[in-house]
């Protein structure tokens, strides 16, 4: 009988950086693309602006937004990915 070899080291799937993950990075940069679309859902208020900082441990994507009263307000997403639990 033949036994094969079950290779447990195998990094193939795994994240091997996470400062920032490319993950990290893809997400913050996804958050910048869809700005227009994201503001869609915002209730009376409008993005001015947005700032990402992407290189960073944990990327941060900073919302400018003006509400209809047109005072200004600032959302700051942090994108941080959980390590992988394998």
């Amino acid at each position: 009988m033949e036994f094969g070899i079950l290779n447990l080291e195998s990094n193939a799937m795994k994240t091997s950086s996470y400062n920032p993950s490319p993950l990290e990075v893809d997400f913050a940069n996804a958050l910048f693309i869809l700005q227009k679309e994201l503001e869609k859902h915002l209730q009376d208020n409008q993005i001015v602006h947005v700032e990402t900082n992407i290189k960073r441990d944990n990327p941060m994507v900073k919302f400018n937004l003006l509400d209809k009263d047109g005072d200004p307000h600032e959302i700051v997403v942090r994108i941080i990915q959980i390590p992988d639990k394998f």
